[in-house]
């Protein structure tokens, strides 16, 4: 799944990176680029903590683990960060209009993902607890390149894309374990009503949530 998650970005962003980072006139701010390359090191991360599991490097993976630590704190703070910095470029710079009401999505991810981490190191004793939460996190991520897709964000599907993933964690435990495993039925129903408050602040935006846009933009 590791690998999975790591084709879905590269597929994902490729279809956006190279116009709206690389090329991109005018230019984003760095904090973009450093924003792109610490996700990029979790996804590398992810694949390196499953490897070291897969080949019993338990210790290593452990020493390694504080490392992920605290990355996970650099995103969440580069992730909301970004968020409030890209709209406010969005609107000011390219004069997009009504973007703002986006931003419960970014910050619903970084929520979820914030929190997923610190349960997981909470129980990093207990494997079957852990590596759920560090899956359902990373999971967690992978929005942002479904919704490099067109027709996915257009119709507000990536978040039924990313909790496709999950499902396959699901359907993993039901055909090796012969069972679910309580993280995910105590995970999932959390994370759809999350998704569900973000969809609907984006695309119904209602007066309170764009009040609290505004206080956020300083507008």
């Amino acid at each position: 799944m590791s690998l999975v998650l790591a084709a879905l970005v590269i597929l994902g962003f490729s279809h956006t990176v190279k116009a709206n980072l690389f090329r991109a006139n005018p230019p984003r701010p760095l904090l973009l680029w450093m924003h792109g390359a610490a996700f990029s090191m979790w996804v590398a991360f992810f694949i390196a903590q499953s490897a070291l599991v897969r080949a019993r490097k338990v210790s290593v993976h452990r020493l390694l683990g504080w490392f992920g630590a605290g990355l996970a704190v650099v995103m969440v703070v580069l992730g909301v960060m970004v968020a409030v910095v890209m709209t406010r470029f969005d609107t000011v710079v390219l004069q997009q209009k009504g973007i703002e009401a986006f931003l419960l999505v970014p910050f619903s991810d970084m929520i979820i993902f914030g929190s997923c981490i610190a349960m997981a190191i909470y129980w990093r004793k207990k494997p079957e607890y852990h590596r759920r939460l560090v899956f359902i996190a990373s999971c967690s991520l992978m929005d942002a390149a479904f919704g490099r897709f067109d027709f996915i964000f257009n119709h507000s599907l990536f978040y039924l894309a990313l909790d496709g993933l999950i499902l396959l964690g699901v359907a993993r435990d039901w055909v090796v374990d012969k069972r679910i495993h309580k993280m995910y039925l105590y995970a999932l129903p959390s994370l759809i009503v999350v998704q569900s408050l973000a969809i609907y602040a984006w695309r119904i935006n209602p007066k309170g949530w764009q009040a609290i846009t505004q206080a956020i933009l300083g507008w």
